[in-house]
């Protein structure tokens, strides 16, 4: 079994996982659990830099980050909602969220790939992003050269995110083939989805990052399924907050009045956790503090994983059972004059 020692630097824990002797191929991967600087974007960057600094020195090659890091998950606001109804405040309070996303491509966006090039690792970041007037709860990826690969986009948000945030469609659920293997992510409530994982299962993922905003502990059980159903590695960030984290009431409000609230209640209790494709708990779940969760990922463990249970594979009744993905691009306005141009390209 894994022996987990934790070491302090800069006020960040970090554990590290002893594998042991391994065969093959392994990825030294790190889930970051850590708090966003809420609507101080480029604080927030420079928090990731320094968060991301930390694992590279101690070897990772895969750094993940949490659902929405960069630009905040609203955790406690309503955004002044009731069903026939919007406020001005809940306006306001939009406008100040959208002006803390980022647009991809952007100069934040350049910023994350020269922080993946400068410490060589692959980077998997939570980001809102904004497109126009719309926000979209998005993950990207970074090579280790510093390139930008992709998003994905949060394909279903979960009860009153769908007030702030848009829809992705099919064609924002990549997997990368990497040198360090296949990476994909999907985030939060979106692991429930069976035939979403499904249609990462067929494109081959092998290290399923599952950014979160979830702390509860049966989310874990739901990691370990998704680890055992897919025969992959998965990786789940979540953020570890205190309400002194979060701006003041009345704009976020996690009970009715917040007074039984200290500035150090937890009000995100992490959970981070990394799990090999056999179910085995690699390191977390973390629900002490911020922290860089690390393991060491022997990639042979897919192929044995995938000997007993290959769900899109030898186990699959496609003569019974089938998906079919939409995965193109779900456009609202279509300019005949656009086709027109490519046409003749």
């Amino acid at each position: 079994m894994a022996q987990v020692t934790p070491t302090e630097s800069d006020g960040v824990v970090v554990t590290e996982v002893d594998m042991g002797d391994t065969s093959g191929l392994t990825v030294r991967a790190t889930v970051v659990q850590a708090s966003t600087i809420f609507y101080d974007t480029p604080a927030t960057l420079d928090k990731a830099e320094r968060l991301l600094a930390e694992a590279a020195s101690f070897g990772s090659q895969l750094v993940v980050f949490p659902e929405a890091f960069v630009g905040g998950y609203p955790r406690g606001s309503n955004f002044g909602v009731t069903i026939g109804n919007r406020t001005l405040k809940g306006k306001e309070d939009f406008r100040k969220y959208h002006v803390a996303a980022i647009n991809v491509p952007g100069p934040e966006v350049d910023r994350l790939a020269a922080m993946a090039g400068k410490y060589k690792a692959y980077l998997v970041m939570g980001v809102i992003e904004r497109d126009g007037y719309t926000l979209y709860c998005t993950v990207l990826f970074f090579d280790n050269q510093g390139s930008y690969l992709g998003k994905h986009r949060k394909l279903m948000p979960t009860a009153l995110e769908r007030i702030i945030w848009g829809f992705g469609d099919g064609s924002h659920i990549p997997v990368f083939d990497t040198p360090i293997g296949k990476i994909g992510a999907a985030i939060c409530w979106e692991n429930k989805m069976p035939l979403l994982r499904t249609a990462m299962y067929a494109k081959g993922i092998e290290i399923y990052c599952a950014p979160t905003a979830d702390s509860r502990e049966v989310w874990q059980a739901s990691m370990t399924h998704i680890a055992l159903e897919g025969g992959c590695f998965v990786l789940s960030a979540n953020q570890f907050c205190r309400r002194k984290d979060y701006p003041p009431p009345p704009e976020y409000v996690f009970t009715g009045t917040d007074e039984d609230l200290t500035p150090d209640t937890i009000v995100c209790g992490g959970g981070s956790v990394i799990i090999s494709p056999s179910g085995t708990v690699l390191a977390g779940p973390n629900y002490e503090g911020e922290g860089l969760i690390t393991a060491d990922l022997d990639l042979g463990d897919i192929a044995r994983a995938k000997f007993d249970f290959d769900v899109v594979g030898h186990y699959a009744r496609p003569e019974v059972l089938s998906l079919i993905v939409k995965d193109d691009p779900a456009t609202p306005v279509t300019f005949t004059s656009e086709k027109t141009e490519a046409s003749y390209k």
